[in-house]
């Protein structure tokens, strides 16, 4: 095997919002769909906001989380994309601001929808070997765990928030848990993958932020941004996707720093100082 490879990736999007584009096969997201269309109806809106919508709407009736809660998602995100100088939009925006632009899907406005660019990454991968013999401990990212997961049957039994993932985030981080012997409470630092404020907002609780039914209160604490429990940043690397583009979902710490790819898939890394 290899000591030293590059791994790369890149996306080349249309403008606007996602959308199908083959008439001649199934739809990944077909049952997905056909779930939401049974509990929730369909509206002549797009899919992506549909889905993560009612995700959020489900939400707010089952713990009374409210369309502030959201809010203040994205009023965060945007407020945190002002001091970064790779997104794409570096606006700060009032929480009325956001609450009064205009309605996509109720309770997601267009402030808390993130726009469609193109993007790519890049990563050095290194063996232990490759890492002492350069003398690269004190830059190299130790990876201490990963685990990937794909849908479970929950997706498909009518839960809007196990529809567009919340059980699969669960299952994903809680194995990497058990692999690094780690809690969420290890994390500083949460680079986490929010297309929609909804999406941030019940990833929090499968990731074990919180517990069910509680991101309401975490985000009103502010334990979601400097000063709190945690830095919730979005996407490698530190791009907003409120202020930015779709992208991945991480969660870091010092030393430590967890990585969930919307997807999912969940890695631990140790960052800084390889033993």
């Amino acid at each position: 095997m290899a000591d030293c490879v590059l791994a790369l990736g890149f996306e080349k999007m249309e403008r606007g919002s996602l959308k199908g584009h083959y008439n001649d096969r199934t739809n990944p997201l077909d049952q997905h769909m056909n779930v939401m269309m049974e509990k929730r109806g369909l509206e002549q809106v797009p899919f992506a906001p549909q889905m993560f919508g009612n995700a959020g709407r489900e939400h707010m009736e089952k713990y009374g989380t409210t369309k502030e809660h959201f809010a203040r998602i994205a009023h965060k995100n945007h407020k945190h994309s002002v001091n970064n100088p790779y997104s794409q939009f570096r606006d700060e925006y009032t929480l009325d601001d956001i609450l009064k632009s205009r309605s996509v899907f109720e309770p997601l406005t267009m402030l808390q929808c993130c726009p469609t660019s193109d993007g790519a990454a890049a990563a050095v991968l290194v063996s232990e070997a490759f890492v002492k013999k350069h003398h690269l401990e004190s830059q190299a990212v130790e990876i201490l765990g990963m685990s990937m997961a794909t849908d479970l049957p929950q997706a498909l039994q009518g839960s809007m928030i196990a529809m567009v993932g919340g059980d699969m985030v669960r299952k994903a981080a809680d194995e990497v848990y058990k692999q690094a012997g780690l809690t969420p409470k290890d994390a500083q630092v949460v680079e986490l993958h929010d297309c929609f404020s909804c999406n941030e907002l019940v990833t929090y609780e499968a990731l074990g932020l919180c517990g069910p039914g509680e991101a309401g209160k975490l985000i009103e604490k502010g334990d979601n941004t400097y000063g709190g429990k945690w830095v919730s940043l979005l996407s490698l690397p530190l791009r907003l996707l409120h202020s930015h583009t779709h992208s991945y979902v991480h969660i870091g710490g010092k030393p430590f720093w967890w990585s969930y790819f919307q997807g999912a898939s969940f890695g631990c890394y140790r960052s800084g100082s390889m033993r």
